[in-house]
């Protein structure tokens, strides 16, 4: 009989020599079980992913960002041990289930340049691999905060197993092939929380605050942890950023950030904010809009051996910049766990009087809700709609106004610059834009309206 997964990790470590375990710091004494974590693997220097040896290849989806001109590493562990199973519904059926699982790291390489601050991502899946849909090196880095994305479930693991053997083989979420429908993914979950909160895979670092953050199909995940696995744990993370996707309607004691996308944002139907919960909806933007779909591309393209093709009824993308807003969400978030100061509240997106219909200006662009200067100064028809194979209805669209539109719109030299400034200070002051992306946008306004 072949060894389970948690005890193959360990024997592929002792074997090859290459993989040493993290000891967990003494101090360290969270309420739950906490995983036996080993690494950081070898190979983070993208290579020949089909080579045979583990130091030969290379974390699936390593970021292309410069990290290391930053002062930030990326790191990869697997982590091990036994989850409880739970139905959808929080049923528990079963204890002690052996799982191994990995988890991806980006972090500061110094202490004194981390924020205190861990985003624990749960890796989204839809596409049927590990997508790290909330990495925003940008923001991140400017914040000196920590990112860990974390392998749930079946589908992103199997895809690792297969990508490359010699690096993932021993992963598996479902207890030996007894739980396939992600029953473990919950306490997989928490567990790697839990690994974060010791330090062990942060090379030491001492996280003060840990958020919880998921996007789209993740989001889901989350809300059936928070809403219905929760409640018979002891807490984990500080806080919960659901993004584009469900949020519980438990009021529980950890903050609840929801930011929705005007994709996402369908019926007039919302819950109330309240001292424990908070939602936003961005008008303009996409559920899966251009920032994230530019910087897969590459990424795509040297791991999967191409870019996903779209052929939509409508041009793609939405370049209303929703990382923008999901930034200032994290900030707020943050002080919302430290200090208790609760988040600005946001006008809801405003829809027609058949509660469906979104309502929209002379140029098409969605009215309410959180507006960017691209939708306050727009230069193109930014949605949040779109229709066609696949994933398009996700995609929003992207159509740049022709001369015409764009000389009746800014008729003065300068208008469109002061237009996004005004608007912009607004949102800075209102807590929906933090100051660095404001300057992002002024940095780009100025270079639009130079080369007219």
């Amino acid at each position: 009989m072949p060894p389970p997964p948690w005890r193959r990790v360990g024997l592929v470590a002792a074997l090859l020599g290459l993989l040493l375990p993290t000891s967990l710091p003494a101090s360290a004494a969270p309420a739950g079980p906490v995983p036996l974590v080993v690494g950081p693997l070898p190979g983070t220097v993208p290579g020949d992913r089909l080579a045979e040896r583990i130091e030969d290849t290379y974390p699936f989806f390593a970021t292309t960002d410069d990290l290391a001109s930053a002062g930030y590493v990326e790191q990869e562990f697997h982590l091990s041990g036994t989850a409880d199973a739970h139905a959808a519904d929080g049923t528990q059926l079963a204890t002690a289930v052996p799982y191994a699982t990995r988890v991806i790291v980006r972090r500061p390489a110094r202490t004194r340049e981390f924020s205190g601050t861990t985003l624990v991502e749960w890796q989204n899946v839809t596409a049927g691999y590990d997508l790290d849909a909330l990495w925003n090196a940008e923001s991140v880095v400017r914040a000196g905060h920590a990112w860990v994305g974390v392998s749930a479930q079946r589908v992103g693991v199997d895809q690792l197993r297969a990508w490359s053997p010699a690096r993932y083989g021993a992963l598996d979420v479902t207890g030996g092939g007894r739980f396939t429908a992600d029953e473990l993914s919950y306490d997989v979950f928490t567990q790697a929380g839990r690994a974060v909160a010791s330090g062990a895979v942060l090379g030491g670092l001492r996280t003060r605050t840990l958020l919880a953050v998921g996007a789209s199909q993740s989001a889901g995940r989350m809300t059936v942890l928070y809403d219905r696995v929760l409640p018979r744990q002891h807490p984990v993370f500080d806080g919960y950023g659901f993004i584009v996707g469900q949020a519980p309607t438990r009021v529980g004691a950890e903050p609840v950030f929801q930011v929705l996308s005007e994709t996402d944002v369908r019926t007039t139907r919302r819950p109330a904010d309240t001292d424990r919960f908070r939602r936003w909806e961005v008008a303009g933007a996409a559920h899966s809009g251009y920032q994230g779909q530019s910087y897969r591309a590459p990424i795509s393209e040297r791991d999967l051996g191409g870019a996903p093709q779209y052929r939509c009824d409508r041009p793609p993308f939405s370049r209303v910049p929703m990382h923008h807003v999901t930034a200032a969400a994290y900030d707020h978030l943050r002080r919302w766990v430290e200090r208790g100061t609760p988040p600005p509240t946001a006008r809801p997106l405003e829809f027609e009087p058949d509660g469906v219909t979104k309502k929209r200006d002379a140029e098409g662009l969605a009215l309410g809700g959180i507006r960017l200067s691209q939708v306050v100064a727009p230069r193109a028809l930014n949605t949040g709609d779109n229709s066609g194979e696949a994933f398009c209805r996700l995609f929003g669209t992207h159509v740049p106004f022709d001369a015409a539109t764009l000389a009746r719109l800014y008729p003065g030299r300068g208008d469109h610059v002061r237009r996004v400034v005004a608007a912009d200070a607004a949102n800075v002051h209102a807590g929906y834009l933090l100051p660095a992306d404001a300057r992002r946008n002024l940095s780009d306004a100025l270079e639009i309206g130079a080369r007219r």
